[in-house]
């Protein structure tokens, strides 16, 4: 699980650095085979959406970490990253409120990242 958590953290900062809003980390990892950690993001418009994309799949890729499956780039309204241990969710708010990710995952553990970032320093 150190791969997918420093994919993850990656992915986290590359968000951030695009000013990604409300930034959730799930740890699902003891409640779904589909990854360790599911990110939620969202942007303002699609341009930030898809520039968010873009930051995270350079951040991962440049580590070394391929991005499996990429959907919904175009419409820039829900943009899913899959890089196996990590998928990544970057919405519109309109559409992150519609679909609100985070109630239908609520059994994965919330990462405070913020808490995290200071363990680290």
């Amino acid at each position: 699980m150190e791969r997918s958590y420093e994919m993850m953290k990656l992915a986290y900062d590359a968000l951030q650095e695009k000013k990604g809003e409300k930034i959730s980390v799930l740890d699902i990892s003891d409640v779904s085979v589909i990854a360790d950690y599911f990110l939620i993001s969202h942007g303002e418009n699609i341009n930030q959406v898809q520039a968010m994309a873009d930051a995270v799949q350079e951040s991962l890729e440049k580590h070394g970490y391929m991005c499996r499956q990429v959907e919904g780039y175009l419409s820039g309204n829900w943009i899913l990253l899959d890089f196996g241990e990590i998928v990544v969710h970057i919405f519109s708010k309109e559409e992150r409120r519609f679909y609100d990710l985070e109630r239908i995952w609520r059994d994965g553990k919330r990462i405070d990242m913020e808490n995290e970032s200071k363990k680290t320093e």
